[in-house]
């Protein structure tokens, strides 16, 4: 049975979104809190009780937002799903939030029909599943359908690690002086990657002797603002990739929400091709698109770089990637990650040459590439 805490200061909100909880026997409403405040005190008090917090943003005495801030604050690691009519796709508050350690979010019906329609409690029960990593089925069918059929309807292949036991060829990497070499960085995250990322990124410095590519699981409209943020906190340069960019040292291009990002030659140097083709696996942008289209380039090294995330996005980019290039992969580890599936799974394939707590994966990779 998995205990949640919902925070609403609506009590008609905290009534619908409890009945809906309880509908999947799974779960069980353990508290509410009318504001961030009490929320709070409740978390302090009870915090290893909590499996997930539903969390509104405008609440009176202290927001959503402020809350996550002070738990972030204390280093209380608590599985937060943010539900409110301010959580969008491309919300400035929603971005915050996913700064501030929230799981994700789901947007809160304005409009009182629409918060009791299936839609809505479909969507809820949805995300708050994975945030405490249990399938998720619909209600009438909990009892019915296994687990690995549930993933697998729900997420594809990128939510399934590679069969157990299942391992790449050894894979090679450049050795000594790397100086005046061709480098490359290819980072892949997801779920707590925006604030992962802030832990990673402003500790880079501007003059990182290789570009970065980063992929970010995250919808249309996040990604720019995501970079916008992210580069105003780091001395490396930091933007959301554009068709046709031309790959330079000491920048970091994040691949768009909404597109699939690939690398391609143009001429003596790379650049960016983005493209509108389909989701792979679920998933655009897809890091093992990204990957597999460096396969064969010409770069004397490229330092893969995963860190927390749901699912196993990257691992079989960077098996495809191992055969033909010259590669060093650096993997977050275990109790540093929100969400313990992309770094497990390209450990679990032996493809990590170093796994790191997120506070060193920045050093891991300054020290790898050169400045």
């Amino acid at each position: 049975m998995k205990n949640i805490l919902i925070v609403d200061d609506s009590a008609l909100m905290r009534r619908v979104i409890s009945d809906i909880i309880k509908s999947d026997n799974r779960f069980e409403v353990k508290d509410m809190a009318r504001n961030g405040l009490e929320a709070l005190d409740l978390i302090v008090k009870n915090y290893r009780v909590y499996d997930a917090v539903i969390l509104d943003i405008n609440m009176p005495k202290m927001n959503g937002l402020e809350l996550l801030e002070q738990l972030q604050k204390s280093r209380i690691r608590i599985r937060v799903l943010m539900v409110s009519t301010l959580a969008k796709d491309g919300a400035r508050e929603t971005l915050i939030a996913l700064e501030r350690g929230a799981f994700d979010f789901v947007t809160k019906p304005e409009n009182y029909l629409d918060v009791k329609q299936e839609n809505f409690k479909n969507r809820l029960l949805e995300k708050l599943c994975l945030a405490v990593d249990i399938p998720y089925l619909p209600v009438e069918n909990v009892t019915q359908q296994s687990s690995q059929e549930s993933v697998q309807r729900r997420f594809g292949n990128a939510m399934l690690r590679p069969p157990r036991g299942a391992t790449f060829p050894p894979h090679k990497h450049l050795t000594g002086d790397k100086r005046g070499k061709s480098k490359l960085v290819v980072l892949a995250c997801s779920t707590g990657g925006p604030k992962s990322l802030q832990s990673v990124l402003p500790k880079l410095p501007a003059s990182l002797d290789a570009p970065m590519l980063l992929v970010q699981h995250m919808p249309e409209g996040f990604t720019k603002s995501l970079a916008v943020r992210l580069d105003e906190m780091s001395k490396i340069e930091v933007k959301e990739a554009a068709d046709g960019d031309i790959l330079r040292n000491g920048c970091v291009y994040i691949a768009p929400g909404g597109k699939q990002m690939r690398v391609e030659k143009a001429g003596k140097k790379y650049k960016i091709v983005t493209t509108n083709e389909p989701e792979r696996d679920g998933l655009r942008p897809c890091a093992n698109i990204l990957f597999e289209s460096l396969a064969g380039s010409d770069f004397d090294e490229i330092t893969c770089v995963v860190l927390t995330g749901m699912g196993a996005d990257g691992t079989m980019g960077i098996g495809t990637l191992a055969e033909k290039n010259n590669i060093y992969v650096i993997s977050q580890d275990e109790a540093t990650s929100v969400v313990y599936g992309m770094p497990r799974a390209v450990a679990e394939a032996k493809l990590s040459d170093e796994i790191q707590p997120l506070e060193k994966i920045a050093e891991a990779v300054t020290k790898n590439v050169g400045y």
